[in-house]
């Protein structure tokens, strides 16, 4: 996992071609501006998920991992914490490859993202977003998923279909 400031994103622009470009379209977008919803920048590769909520208890949000897509998680306005941990540590469910979807179960660490910070979460990073800080509170986020293919012939990990 990375954690890190909005303002400090082309820092990682050397990880990936897809993953900067992500990252440059986070910063270039008036995130505020945008409905909730799918906003395609390069269709299934590079696409971002816009979502108004509340923020709940921890015992309400379950962990979460991702094989086909890097999240980039982005906190527009509010601030919430996500839980992190290494998804071969927890008891993880057979993946779900419809929805792109591993559930887990067991312990892990927070971090809390106020307005303006991101975290960059890779297939192994187990997370649970959207968890309350002092209580319930009015989030907006920003979900960037980003392409993943770990057998890609540039060997980063990260690929899109689009020439790089």
């Amino acid at each position: 996992m990375v954690l890190d400031c909005v303002t400090y994103a082309a820092v990682y622009d050397g990880l990936s071609p897809i993953l900067q470009r992500a990252l440059g379209y986070l910063t270039a977008t008036d995130w505020g501006r945008r409905a909730p919803g799918r906003h395609d920048f390069e269709g299934d590769d590079l696409f971002a998920i816009v979502a108004d909520y509340h923020t709940r208890p921890p015992a309400e949000v379950p962990w979460e991992a991702h094989r086909r897509y890097i999240d980039v998680q982005y906190v527009h306005s509010g601030r919430e914490r996500i839980g992190h941990a290494d998804l071969a540590t927890l008891a993880a469910t057979p993946y779900d490859e419809a929805r792109d979807l591993v559930s887990a179960d067991g312990p892990g660490g927070f971090v809390t993202l106020t307005a303006g910070a991101f975290a960059i979460l890779w297939p192994h990073d187990a997370h649970r977003p959207g968890v309350a800080v002092d209580g319930p509170e009015a989030v907006r986020k920003v979900v960037l998923k980003v392409a993943y293919n770990p057998r890609s012939a540039a060997h980063d990990g990260i690929t899109s279909t689009k020439q790089q």
